[in-house]
């Protein structure tokens, strides 16, 4: 099992409709998550400096197969064009990273 934690910014005039949407994520994205071998999955918001904290735990054998399986899945490119444009990369990010 690998532990792992992200960051991001969450923009100041999104942070309710964020916390709206995370209220009641859809099912179909939560079921993608658990095929995709993660288990206690949370994010935690910091105000007022609206930073998101992930925490997750990969229980599976290969994590780019499974994070491209999620990718792919249309629910959750839906789900991701929703809660996108509430987030705010941090600038000190890696290229090719989002959080």
């Amino acid at each position: 099992m690998q532990r792992i934690g992200m960051v991001i910014g969450v923009k100041p005039e999104t942070v309710e409709e964020y916390k709206r949407l995370h209220a009641a994520v859809w099912p179909e994205v939560l079921a993608m998550i658990s095929a995709c071998n993660i288990q206690n999955y949370s994010i935690f918001l910091k105000e007022p400096e609206n930073l998101l904290f992930s925490f997750f735990e990969y229980h599976g054998t290969d994590f780019s197969t499974d994070m491209a399986k999620m990718a792919a899945d249309p629910k959750t490119q839906e789900w991701w064009a929703v809660c996108m444009p509430c987030q705010a990369p941090l600038e000190t990010r890696k290229e090719g990273e989002w959080w």
